[in-house]
Formats: structure tokens, sequence, C-alpha cells
């Protein structure tokens, strides 16, 4: 049953469900028709390729997905990557090319299958927002210019934004006129097909209107570039060679694609999840079925494919309730290689690119720059970070770079968490950072300091400096306080400094005391010796009677 999710939809299917499913199935299917097409022109492979990539990984992933509406096939971010990964090995579209992206394939699925097995979805937590917004949105811009070759009817090379910005200005002069209209105005078209109906399959229609313009227009012999003849038929089951030296050469690339695809991937499925309260999604299990998807295609000629955005929101705008609709989409597509490839033929490039273009700049995320900018600078430092990073130095130094900064700002976080000094308020029965309230009241002798993360060996010492900050600050002091309630663990590291820390106020007159700690970290603080060495009556299960306490043996010491 956790194996293969859809038994529970396939079990329990509802006749209500059908009329959703048809009519998402059609409209997606009708949708990845072009999609795919233009997606397999910009890996550097034969239009027919996108079809292949949506047949059987789109039916393996509607049986064996946990979401009910994901749209698995090729998306522009992973068929840039094969594009950029490939092309260092191979000449776009060439028998070599296209078996190492289908070894690509192979590759990337076996990454992702492993992952899922040993339930390691977590992995992907360690790229934070900020980083993959940033990512993206540049990822997207050298995505849309690299496509610019195909809307200008120029010659141009390479995978870095500098280069092929430059390449685009010296080519201005030989802009195919032609070519541009056509590139233009399909652009227009989609844009406006959305903003009247997004249910309209702008890429189809785009598609058609530029098969029949070339075709009566008789654009080929005015230079326009066409797609040219897509043999028809199924993909054969075929097994490919597997060269050591190749796939040694094409591991970074697919752990590339492994990650990049993963998160793509269970990032639209949990935004759309969210609206079915029918069904839960497992990461681990999407990786097993993604990888097993990709496995499975590498065998019948696709590359790697992953969940979509845009195809994943018409799927469920459409009304698919189930993965019936994914099957009938690859039906659609079956029924299209069999009998449909040859209408094609007059397909101009420049519509392919178009869509490519519409489709990528929606994945430039202004809206979430500006959110960063008004509520966290760092996070937005980040975003900037990850987009510069990636436009400077291309897409797959851009997602190492993106870990690295995720990873640095983890390390900086965790080894200097927010502290707070604490003071009385409402007549001494609550506490507050005192820079929160300028009211909170503060007593010479006593210094009440939270520290908002567990204690382990890379905050430890940050905890130690201003433990002896707040104490130094005060005039003679004789009573520290920990108020201990967002501490979740202590390690051996943090346990032997908290021994040295307590010894250390003691020789200067100062009593430590704790209070608000947890079962775990009690029991801790216990089996270490921690509990003995503070005495048993200076741990309080409330900041207020540790707070009682010290104030009474204050009185005392002073006789009132």
């Amino acid at each position: 049953m956790k194996l293969i999710p859809s038994v529970e939809w396939i079990k329990n299917y509802d006749k209500k469900w059908l009329s959703g499913d048809i009519s998402a199935g059609l409209t997606v299917g009708v949708m990845l028709i072009p999609q795919g097409m233009a997606y397999s022109m910009l890996a550097g492979l034969p239009p027919i390729y996108g079809l292949y990539a949506v047949t059987i990984p789109l039916i393996i992933y509607a049986l064996l997905g946990t979401s009910r509406q994901l749209a698995v096939g090729p998306v522009a971010m992973v068929s840039l990557l094969i594009a950029s990964g490939v092309g260092q090995l191979s000449e776009a579209g060439s028998e070599e090319y296209i078996a190492l992206s289908i070894l690509l394939a192979f590759l990337v699925g076996s990454i992702q299958l492993s992952m899922g097995v040993f339930r390691l979805g977590f992995l992907v937590n360690f790229l934070s927002h900020p980083v993959i917004a940033g990512f993206t949105s540049s990822a997207a811009i050298i995505i849309g210019f690299s496509q610019f070759k195909h809307l200008l009817g120029v010659k141009i090379s390479g995978e870095k934004f500098s280069e092929i910005f430059m390449q685009l200005i010296k080519e201005a002069g030989n802009i195919h006129i032609p070519t541009l209209i056509i590139g233009v105005a399909s652009v227009i078209l989609l844009l406006l097909v959305k903003r009247v109906n997004k249910k309209i399959p702008g890429p189809l229609v785009v598609v058609l209107l530029g098969i029949i313009v070339v075709y009566l227009g008789s654009l080929t012999n005015q230079g326009v570039k066409i797609v040219g003849d897509i043999p028809g038929g199924l993909p054969s089951f075929h097994i490919f060679s597997m060269n050591w030296d190749s796939i040694q050469t094409l591991l970074p690339t697919a752990f590339t694609i492994a990650f990049v695809g993963f998160m793509e991937s269970i990032a639209v499925a949990k935004a759309i999840q969210a609206r079915h309260k029918d069904y839960k999604l497992d990461a681990n299990q999407e990786l097993k079925a993604l990888g097993i998807a990709n496995i499975a295609g590498s065998f019948f000629k696709s590359f790697p494919v992953t969940g979509g955005f845009s195809r994943t929101a018409v799927n469920d705008q459409a009304g698919a309730k189930t993965g019936f609709a994914s099957i009938i989409s690859a039906s659609l597509i079956i029924i299209t290689l069999l009998f449909l490839t040859s209408y094609f033929y007059y397909l101009p490039n420049a519509v392919l690119a178009a869509i490519i273009i519409v489709a990528v700049y929606g994945l430039i995320d202004f809206k979430e720059a500006r959110y960063l900018w008004k509520t966290d600078r760092t996070d937005f430092f980040l975003f900037i970070s990850a987009a510069i990073g990636t436009l400077v130095l291309g897409i797959e130094e851009g997602i190492i770079l993106g870990v690295i900064l995720s990873l640095a700002l983890l390390i900086f976080r965790v080894s200097y968490p927010h502290y707070s000094q604490l003071g009385l308020i409402n007549n001494g029965r609550e506490f507050i950072n005192v820079l929160r309230d300028k009211n909170a009241k503060i007593d010479n002798k006593i210094v009440i300091m939270r520290f908002d993360a567990q204690l382990f060996f890379a905050n430890i010492n940050y905890f130690k400096e201003k433990v002896e900050l707040l104490i130094g600050e005060r005039k003679q002091p004789e009573f520290f306080i920990l108020d201990a309630r967002p501490v979740s663990t202590v390690d051996s590291t943090a346990i032997h400094a908290l021994h040295e820390l307590i010894d250390e106020l003691k020789s200067n007159g100062i009593t430590f005391m704790i209070a608000n700690v947890i079962g775990p970290v009690r029991d801790k603080l216990g089996s270490s010796g921690i509990t003995d060495q503070i005495g048993k009556e200076k741990c309080f299960s409330s900041l207020f009677d540790a707070y009682q306490f010290a104030t009474d043996q204050l009185a005392k010491s002073t006789g009132k």
C-alpha cells in the first residue's frame, strides 16, 4: 500500500472524480505536446525526445507518487542543466549527446531512489528558501536569454549569462526579421491567452498558428528554422551502454538535477496538497516515485523529468482528483506519437522558444525579493548573492554556491543564536527582554538571561561570552539566573563548559541558578553532575520562583 500509493485511490475511486480527471488529463496532455518538445529543444535534444519523456515516466509517477495532482515531465530548469552538463561532453543533438542524456536520466533516478530508500528527503532542507528563490530567478533569466537565438534567428552558444548576453549584442545586426516577428507574436499571444482564460491551452494555440503561418507563407524558403521531420511511433525498450568514464563525468550533473528536480517537485506538490485534505504527501515516497520514473523512462529514451509548476497548476485547476488524470495525459501523448507527429513538420523553432520564455518568466521572483527586503535583510542578501552568483558563475556553480550559502547561514545562526537579558514587569510577576520594554526593572545584584537555542559545541563559547558580558555590566552581581526554557538539548562539550562556568562564577562570589528546564535537559544535567554542582535547591520550575529565591537570599544577607 505504501509502496504503491495509487492502490488507495484506485480501490476507493469515486465516479464523481471521473469527469474532472478526464478534463484535466486531456488539458494537460494537450499542454505537454508543445511544452515537451520545447523543453527537449532547450536540453539540446531533438523535439521527439520531449514526447518520449511524458509517456512512461508520467504513468510510473501516477502509480507510485503520493501527490494526486503533480504532473511529471520535462521542466525548463532541468533541461538547461542537461544542456550545461552534457554539452561539455558532446555536441548537442548528436547520437552521443542523446545517449548521454538518457544515461543521465538513469543516474538521476538511481540517486533519487537511493535517497528515498535511505529516507534522505530531509537533505533538501539545507537549501534555504531565499537561496532557492535567488537561484531559480537567475536560472530563469539564463534560460530565457538562451532562447533568444531561436527567437531572433541568430547563432549563439554558451551557458553563462555574460557569454549569451555579449553574443546577443554582437549578433544584433544579423537578426532574422521573419523569425523575430513569429517569435514576438507568439510571446504576445501566449500572454494574452493567459490573461483571457488560463484554461485555454495557449502553447497549443501558438503551435497550430505557427505551423499554419509557416506552411501557407512558405517561410522556410525565407530562412525560418523549423522542427522538420519528427519520427513517429512509440519509443522502443533499449539497454544503453554503461560506460564508467561517462558515469563519473555525469555524476555531478546527476546529483544537481536529482536535488533541483526533487525540490521543484516537492515544492509544487506541497502547494497543491494544501488545497486537498484527502491525502498526505510523503517526501521519501516522492523521491522513490521520481527515481523509478526516471529509471524506467531511461529504458524508453526519456531524459530526466520532474514535477512542473505550470502544468501541475493547470492539472489542479482543470479538476484532477487522482493520478488517473496523468495516465490520460500520457495516453494522449502516445496517440500523438503513433499518428500525429508528421503534422509538426512546419513547427517553427521560434514558437517553441516563445513557449519557454513565457514559462520561465513566471519563475523570476520579484515579489519574494521585495518581501525579503521589508522583512529580513539577511535573507534578502542571501537571495541577491545566490542570484548574482548564478548569473555570473553559471547554473551548476550557482547550485553549489546556494548550498554553501545555506550551510553558512545555518552554521552562523546556530553558532550565534539570539539571547536576551530579562527584566521585571507587572510588579515582578512577569519577565521580558529589557530591549523590548523600557519600563522593565533590573536588579543590579541579579542577572537574568534567556538563551534561545540548544547548548552544544558550536555555540557554548558564545554563550559563555554573553554570560560574562551581562555580568560585567553590573556592579557586584551576586546571582546569575539562566532561563533555560528554549534550551532543547545539551551536549558533552556544553556540559564541560557549564562545569567550568559555574566554578568560575562561584569563585567570583556569584551563584549560578537555573529555571524552566525541560525534561530531557534536566535528565542530562542530573546524570552529568551539573544539578549537584548547582545545588538542587537552586534549580527551579519557574523563573519567578528562582528570582524570589535570589531576592530572599539578598534580603537575609543585608538583614532586611
